[in-house]
């Protein structure tokens, strides 16, 4: 996905923005085309086609959700590329959302990428307010807690 990279306490949404679901960070996408991030399998896709959960071969889930509040779309502006249990590539064209209908029906297009699964003692660590290309690598990295 490109656009800027920013902090989940950017995300206009409690759920992400207090981290209750897990860290990670947001982009804000220039274009409506989502790439997998990682080599792993998909987990869970909605049948609104909102949220994807891919796990990685180490067992990191990640979950991308397309825009806030978009479940209410009822799928409407989404399109997937894949299914639950398909195996993904890094930098794989998994799913585009159509950014213009999101914003018209009054959603925002902020997308929130967490990993529901870390340690207690891991965080995320990225620049902040960086503009980033799909499949780029090392943008994010997980550290440990000394």
């Amino acid at each position: 996905m490109c656009g800027e990279i920013r902090d989940l306490s950017d995300v206009p949404d409690d759920i992400f923005s207090t981290k209750i679901m897990g860290d990670g960070f947001m982009i804000l996408p220039e274009n409506g085309e989502v790439f997998s991030p990682v080599d792993g399998v998909v987990k869970n896709i909605f049948s609104t086609k909102h949220s994807i959960m891919i796990e990685t071969k180490d067992k990191r889930e990640i979950l991308i959700h397309l825009g806030i509040d978009t479940v209410s779309l009822k799928g409407e502006g989404f399109e997937a590329f894949i299914d639950t249990g398909d195996i993904v590539d890094k930098g794989q064209l998994i799913a585009k959302m159509d950014l213009d209908f999101i914003k018209e029906n009054n959603k925002s297009i902020a997308v929130p990428i967490i990993f529901t699964n870390l340690n207690e003692d891991e965080f995320i660590y990225f620049k902040t307010h960086k503009k980033v290309k799909a499949c780029k690598e090392n943008v994010v990295q997980i550290h440990k807690n000394k």
